[in-house]
């Protein structure tokens, strides 16, 4: 069992949108991000990086993952920042 601890993230980009991730190392993975080493941000500009909360373990990221990309999720997005 992975008991690290993971982190649901939102990157807001200068073009307006929004990216969803997980990542059990954040600041490797925003560089990552950074450098166009993730498709769906390559070539886009990272204006803000934004936890959207903390979990114990992958499996539980990932499922707070889809959540946050639903459309409940995404309205809770909204109404958080806009």
């Amino acid at each position: 069992m992975d008991n690290n601890l993971y982190v649901v993230y939102l990157l807001g980009m200068s073009d307006g949108g929004k990216y969803i991730g997980m990542s059990s190392n954040i600041e490797q993975r925003v560089k990552d991000h950074k450098r166009g080493g993730t498709k769906t941000t390559r070539g886009r500009e990272i204006v803000s990086v934004k936890i959207l909360e903390e979990c114990d373990g992958r499996q539980e990221a990932r499922l707070r993952e889809k959540y946050w990309k639903s459309g409940i999720g995404r309205e809770r997005i909204a109404q958080m920042v806009g």
